[in-house]
C-alpha cells in the first residue's frame, strides 16, 4: 500500500507558487537545521528529569485541560526526543499569579500528563504553572508562528516555568440544544504517519512493536471521550481510510459503529484518500459500500430538530487524490439549490477539503484546498445564507479559525487529524443564544503516547503546525440567535442525498 503523509507535508513534494517556497523556507530552513543538530547531541541537565510541551488545549467557561511531558534529560530515542520520565503531575493555579493556592493532580504517575481544572469562573483570569517533582514544566515553542501554546496572554512567556495565564470564556447564552463532534482524517490502514520521500529530515513516525495500528487507537480513544464529553451526533469529514481499501472502510466503520448508528448518530463523508480508484477492486467505490449504498451520492442533508447539517463530497472527481478537492456539477447546483431554499435555517456544513488556507507555516499547493472557483461560488452562496454558521473542514490537519470578510457570519474551522498530534476532535456546543467549539484530545495512555511520538514530524516542526497558533484557533464561543433549535429525537436518515 502506498504510504500516506499529511496534506500540509505532501505540499513540500509537490509545486506550490515561489512566493510560498521562499516565506516558507525563510522560517523553515533554520528550523531544520536546529533539529539535525539536537539529534545528533544532547547535552547533559542537572535536573533528573525535564518538564516540556506544555499545552493548553482546552478552554471553557468553567473549565480548562493542560499537558505537558516528562522526560530523561540527556537521552534521544533516535528522533530528538528525550525518553520518557513516569512520575506524578500537577497543577497550581489561582487568581493572583503570586497566589496559586489551588491545586489539581493525576491519580497515577505517567509521562504525558493531562491534568483538567474543574469549577473555574466564567470570564476570570487565572494564574497557572505545571509541575512534576517540582520542576516547572516548559511550553510549546511556538516562535516559528509568534503563536502562545499555554494562555490566552502573554504572561510567564519567556520565562522558566511560569506561571502563565488565561482567561476563561463566558459561556454561550440561552439553553444547551445539542453536542456534535466533529473529526477528520483518521486514515485507517496508514502504518508511517510524515513520510515523505526524498525530503531530508522528513522521516516518518511508526507506531512502537507490539502496540495496536495507531488509527485504530486513536480512532477508538476518540469515540469514547466524544462520548464522554456528552456528543449526540459525531461528523466525519472524510480520509476515513488510508488509501480506500474495502478492509480498512470496515474497520473504520465498526470502530464508528461504538459511537452509534451511522445516518442516525453519526455520519461521514469522502476525503480523498477514500476516493474511488485508490485502490484496484472489483467492488468498484468501496467508500459508498462501506457507508452508504452505491447508488446514491456521496453527499446529503439531515434535519436535527432545526439543526440542518449538509455533508459535502470534496473529492467527487477523478485524479489521483495531490490535486485540489472538487464538487461535482449535480452536486455543487443541489447545494446551492439547498442554501437558496433555506437561507434561514441555522446551519453546520461539513467536507474534507477547507475552502481556503490561510497562515500556513508549509507552502500551500492546490492540493490543500478546495478548487478555487469553487470555494468562491460557495463563499458567494453563504454570503446569502444567513443561517450558515459554521463549515467544518480537514484535510489540513491542523486547527485553524478562518473568518472571511465574503462570508462573516460563517466560520471556517480546520480540525486537527483524529490519528496523529494533537489527535482529537472539536466539540461543537449549540446553545439557544450561541454556539462554543472546543479542541480535545483523545484520551487513555496509549492515545496520548502516540499523540507525543507523533509530535515528531516534519522534523520536530508539526506543533507549530497542528496545534494552533493560538488558543482561540481550537476554542471560541460565538453569540448569535439559534433559538430555532429544539432537542431533536434522532431517527434514521432516509436517503444519503435527500432532504431530511
Amino acid at each position: 500500500m502506498r504510504c500516506c503523509f499529511p496534506a500540509p507535508l505532501a505540499a513540500l513534494a509537490g509545486v506550490p507558487g515561489p512566493c510560498e517556497v521562499l516565506r516558507s523556507g525563510a522560517l523553515l530552513a533554520p528550523a531544520l537545521l536546529r533539529a539535525v543538530s539536537a539529534a545528533r547531541t544532547r547535552l547533559p541537565h542537572h535536573h533528573p528529569i525535564a518538564a516540556v510541551h506544555l499545552e493548553l488545549v482546552t478552554l471553557i467557561e468553567d473549565r480548562a485541560i493542560i499537558t505537558w511531558y516528562t522526560g530523561l534529560p540527556g537521552t534521544d530515542d533516535g528522533f530528538g526526543h528525550m525518553l520518557p520520565a513516569l512520575t506524578e503531575g500537577e497543577v497550581v493555579y489561582g487568581t493572583h499569579p503570586g497566589r496559586l493556592d489551588r491545586v489539581a493532580g493525576e491519580d497515577l504517575p505517567t509521562a504525558h500528563h493531562h491534568v483538567e481544572l474543574t469549577g473555574l469562573e466564567p470570564g476570570q483570569t487565572y494564574y497557572y504553572q505545571a509541575r512534576s517533582r517540582g520542576v516547572a514544566a516548559r511550553p510549546t515553542a511556538l516562535h516559528l508562528i509568534r503563536g502562545n501554546a499555554a494562555g490566552t496572554s502573554l504572561h510567564g512567556l519567556g520565562s522558566h516555568g511560569g506561571p502563565y495565564s488565561f482567561t476563561t470564556p463566558l459561556p454561550p447564552p440561552g439553553r444547551h440544544l445539542i453536542s456534535l463532534a466533529l473529526c477528520n482524517d483518521l486514515h485507517l490502514g496508514e502504518t508511517t504517519a510524515g513520510l515523505v520521500g526524498g525530503i531530508p529530515f522528513m522521516r516518518g513516525i511508526s507506531q512502537q512493536p507490539g502496540l495496536a495500528p495507531y488509527p485504530e487507537l486513536m480512532t477508538r480513544a476518540l469515540v469514547q471521550e466524544a462520548r464522554r464529553r456528552g456528543a449526540d451526533v459525531l461528523l466525519a469529514a472524510g480520509d476515513i481510510s488510508a488509501g480506500g481499501s474495502a478492509a480498512d472502510l470496515a474497520r473504520a466503520r465498526g470502530i464508528l459503529d461504538g459511537f452509534g448508528t451511522h445516518g442516525r448518530d453519526y455520519f461521514v463523508v469522502r476525503g480523498n484518500h477514500d476516493r474511488p480508484g485508490a485502490v484496484e477492486e472489483s467492488d468498484g467505490d468501496t467508500f459508498r459500500h462501506g457507508f452508504g449504498r452505491p447508488d446514491e451520492p456521496g453527499y446529503f442533508e439531515r434535519d436535527l430538530g432545526g439543526l440542518r447539517i449538509i455533508g459535502l463530497d470534496t473529492y467527487e472527481k477523478r485524479g489521483n487524490g495531490a490535486d485540489s478537492g472538487g464538487l461535482g456539477a449535480e452536486q455543487l447546483a443541489w447545494f446551492r439549490s439547498r442554501l437558496r431554499e433555506q437561507r434561514e435555517q441555522p446551519t453546520v456544513v461539513f467536507g474534507h477539503h477547507p475552502l481556503t488556507v490561510r497562515d500556513s507555516l508549509f507552502p500551500v499547493g492546490a492540493g490543500q484546498r478546495l478548487g478555487r472557483r469553487q470555494a468562491r461560488a460557495i463563499l458567494e452562496a453563504y454570503a446569502a445564507t444567513p443561517g450558515v454558521f459554521l463549515h467544518h473542514a480537514g484535510h489540513t490537519h491542523r486547527n485553524k479559525r478562518t473568518v472571511l470578510p465574503q462570508a462573516p457570519h460563517v466560520a471556517l474551522q480546520e480540525v486537527g487529524a483524529a490519528k496523529e498530534y494533537p489527535g482529537g476532535f472539536s466539540l461543537l456546543r449549540v446553545h439557544s443564544g450561541g454556539y462554543a467549539l472546543n479542541f480535545f484530545k483523545a484520551r487513555g495512555a496509549e492515545a496520548l503516547e502516540w499523540g507525543e511520538r507523533s509530535r515528531r514530524m516534519a522534523g520536530g516542526l508539526w506543533p507549530h503546525h497542528a496545534l494552533g497558533r493560538s488558543v482561540t484557533d481550537r476554542n471560541s464561543v460565538v453569540y448569535r440567535d439559534l433559538s430555532g433549535i429544539t432537542r431533536p429525537t434522532l431517527a434514521p436518515l432516509a436517503a444519503t442525498g435527500s432532504t431530511g
